[in-house]
């Protein structure tokens, strides 16, 4: 900080902002911790762009990466804290295309596994349904009269989307004229 310039709140929270504790010290319900972020930032790749902008900090953008995909918010209300959401987005779609967290949750697993702290019999990813529409199953289609529809048309359609004659779908169709 400059010499005889005064500390104003904003200030204050950048620089606590780096740290990623709050006033009372702990650590923010969203974000990583030291440990956390110590086992983490070898795995994620240095920006190496040599013009424009320093490069945010990376442990900031992750922060800002897990707060979206935690609350399930859209990325505009990203809080300000973590700088703008399209720098935070723009660092998810690099790290997604990169492979990064592929590659930290490989070595979770590696390090959990080492550690005696996995159940390999056991793995949920996620237990939610979708529910699907009546006509997946093959129940009637609610169409209105005035939709034309046309035999022919459609299957020229299902041709040039190569779907091949043997399909299941071109079987359906034949059997049911």
């Amino acid at each position: 900080m400059a010499k005889g310039r005064k500390r104003t709140r904003r200030t204050r929270s950048v620089a606590r902002r780096k740290v990623g504790k709050n006033k009372g010290g702990s650590y923010r319900r969203h974000e990583l911790t030291d440990e956390q972020w110590h086992f983490v930032r070898k795995l994620i790749p240095p920006r190496s762009a040599t013009t424009g902008r320093r490069p945010r900090e990376a442990r900031l953008m992750l922060n800002g990466i897990l707060w979206v995909l935690r609350t399930g918010a859209p990325w505009r209300d990203l809080p300000d804290r973590f700088g703008p959401y399209q720098t935070v987005y723009d660092y998810f779609r690099n790290w997604r295309s990169r492979g990064v967290y592929s590659s930290i949750l490989k070595a979770l697993h590696i390090d959990l596994d080492r550690k005696g702290r996995i159940d390999w019999d056991l793995w949920c990813v996620d237990g939610s349904s979708v529910r699907a529409a009546r006509a997946a199953a093959g129940a009637a289609k609610k169409v209105s009269n005035a939709t034309r529809t046309s035999r022919k048309t459609t299957r020229w359609v299902a041709r040039a989307a190569d779907s091949q004659a043997s399909s299941i779908w071109l079987r359906t169709v034949e059997a049911s004229r």
